[in-house]
């Protein structure tokens, strides 16, 4: 009797091939699955949309010639007059020159304190102390920028102030630093540093409660001191959050802020105190010149956003953390 045999049926046949999932499936599958978190995301992005990319459209009055009367759309256009005016403008490469160095000085100065002053509140193992430090230097981010300016210039005033009555007090006289050019920066700097430093340490703390137990019992097995701790263990826990927020803040680094280096301007220190900011205010606002004033912010938006390009794509061959 002869047997028969079947032949056996081919590979493909007996393994059934995965289908392919594309975004629109995966995103659809995700929608009906988590629907009350993507409800509660609805409100957040219709805020945006409607108060941040919608006034988007209205910076085409840089390029036109704006009249209140005709409207936004209705002004004639211009093209390029605008920015024309003000790169011809003899003011303009001072404002970009003290909008620039004032941003990186505060930059550069703000990064490394928050985290020496993470890494310190790290190793401290009393609790009270730590909670008292926090506080204290946490306290002064919730004070308003009109009240430091207010007690910045009560401290430094010639006549009643207690660093002026110092320097009284030594025979130098009265000096009054906010009347001097050359110390706007750092009186700027260093108000900046007494608002920002605690708030900025607790992300630091933040990421450094995230690192692995086991880091730190090899690191004591293998007898490293506590620098040597912070120097392998530590620090590369931090890089990536440093990292974020350099990029962000060379993102935002034309975008300094308007109303603290308004309200420490005067006549005296004008010549490193007018940032683009303050010029887009007086320009735009108390000079009715809204077509100027939205072409210099224009041009502050385009120089920001080049800049966080490049220092993102920088960051990611460096390091390979980026924001995108």
């Amino acid at each position: 009797m002869t047997l028969s045999v079947e032949p056996a049926p081919p590979v493909e046949a007996v393994i059934e091939q995965p289908r392919r999932v594309t975004n629109r499936s995966r995103f659809t599958r995700s929608l009906r699955r988590y629907w009350q978190l993507y409800l509660l995301l609805l409100l957040p992005i219709v805020w945006f949309i409607v108060f941040r990319y919608v006034p988007m459209a209205n910076a085409v009055i840089a390029f036109k010639n704006y009249n209140p009367i005709d409207g936004v759309w209705g002004s004639p256009w211009v093209g390029f007059d605008n920015f024309e005016r003000l790169f011809r403008n003899p003011v303009f490469p001072r404002l970009v020159a003290n909008t620039f160095i004032l941003a990186a000085y505060t930059l550069i100065a703000s990064l490394p304190l928050p985290i020496v002053l993470a890494l310190a509140l790290n190793e401290v193992r009393l609790r009270f102390f730590t909670r008292t430090v926090q506080l204290v230097t946490y306290a002064p981010y919730f004070i308003s920028t009109v009240v430091i300016v207010s007690m910045t210039i009560l401290l430094l005033s010639p006549r009643v102030g207690l660093l002026g009555r110092t320097f009284s007090f030594f025979g130098a006289g009265q000096v009054d630093l906010l009347a001097d050019a050359d110390f706007f920066r750092h009186i700027y700097v260093a108000t900046d540093l007494w608002t920002t430093t605690g708030y900025s340490a607790v992300i630091y703390l933040a990421a450094l409660a995230s690192v692995d137990v086991s880091l730190y019992e090899a690191a004591k097995i293998d007898g490293a001191s506590r620098l040597q701790k912070i120097r392998h263990v530590d620090l590369p826990a931090l890089m990536p959050t440093a990292t974020i927020i350099l990029i962000l803040g060379v993102g935002n680094i034309m975008a300094i802020g308007f109303e603290k280096a308004f309200l420490f301007q005067n006549a005296l220190n004008l010549s490193t105190s007018e940032i683009i900011p303050t010029y887009v205010y007086k320009t735009g606002i108390l000079n009715a010149n809204f077509s100027l004033g939205a072409t210099i912010g224009l041009f502050n938006a385009v120089i920001s956003l080049v800049l966080l390009l490049v220092v993102n794509t920088v960051s990611k061959r460096v390091t390979g953390s980026g924001l995108w």
